[in-house]
């Protein structure tokens, strides 16, 4: 039998972005993992406790208690902080307690990341570049953490500058399009024509926006409606003329 598709490599991890906005999520530890952990989860607005006596705070996760950051529990970790808890992070010296936490997160079926304990954990923070609306993120699986971070600074190289903006500006330009044919019958169009003008400008060509103030903006998205109405889709150089602004 012929191969009708690709074959399916399996041994990775489902990567996905999970919307985490307000869960509760429980940090045991006060190091510098933890610190790491509290900038990767606030940036994802979860709500943070951090588990850990005073003595075992370094200066950065001092530093998002006092403003208010994250809560925080001056003691050490007992069973009962898992209670209402929606995923837990471990990040201890104390190998076997970490192992034990870990342990009562799947038995009470609660996320679990366990630092340096790649067997015990359900999700592993992947390597991010962050720009505004853009998040890229590298794996390796637990198998190379410094690898995974010298591929994500390539990727982020390789990418036109000030990208978040343009996401943002096409975002905005993706609200408009359905302002001009809000009918839900004509979603395909809609969709059609975004994804023949992203492909026709390619990433370069988008990133030329950042060249148009918000003053012109107004201006360039008329451009673009008319075309849009009779389903051309237009080269970057036509929209960024003067004549269209």
């Amino acid at each position: 039998m012929s191969q009708r598709y690709e074959p399916i490599q399996g041994g990775g991890s489902l990567i996905v972005a999970y919307q985490i906005a307000n869960k509760k999520v429980i940090i045991v530890g006060g190091g510098n993992v933890a610190a790491q952990r509290i900038v990767s989860l606030k940036m994802a607005d979860a709500h943070v406790t951090v588990v850990c006596p005073e003595s075992g705070l370094v200066e950065e996760v001092r530093y998002r208690i006092e403003n208010k950051e994250v809560d925080w529990i001056n003691r050490k970790f007992i069973d009962q902080d898992l209670d209402h808890v929606d995923m837990c992070l471990t990040a201890l010296d104390d190998h076997e307690e970490s192992l034990r936490i870990g342990q009562l997160c799947r038995e009470r079926r609660i996320p679990v990341n366990v630092a340096d304990v790649p067997p015990l954990c359900d999700f592993y923070f992947m390597s991010q570049h962050r720009d505004g609306p853009l998040q890229l993120a590298v794996s390796t699986n637990g198998q190379g953490p410094k690898l995974a971070n010298m591929i994500r600074v390539e990727a982020a190289k390789s990418l036109p500058p000030n990208m978040g903006s343009v996401i943002e500006r096409m975002g905005r330009l993706r609200a408009k399009v359905k302002e001009w044919e809000p009918s839900m019958k004509n979603s395909g169009k809609r969709m059609t024509w975004i994804t023949l003008l992203c492909e026709k400008w390619g990433l370069d060509g988008m990133a030329k926006l950042n060249e148009v103030d918000e003053e012109h903006e107004a201006a360039v998205f008329e451009e673009l409606r008319k075309h849009f109405l009779i389903g051309s889709v237009p080269s970057v150089e036509d929209i960024l003329s003067r004549k269209a602004l």
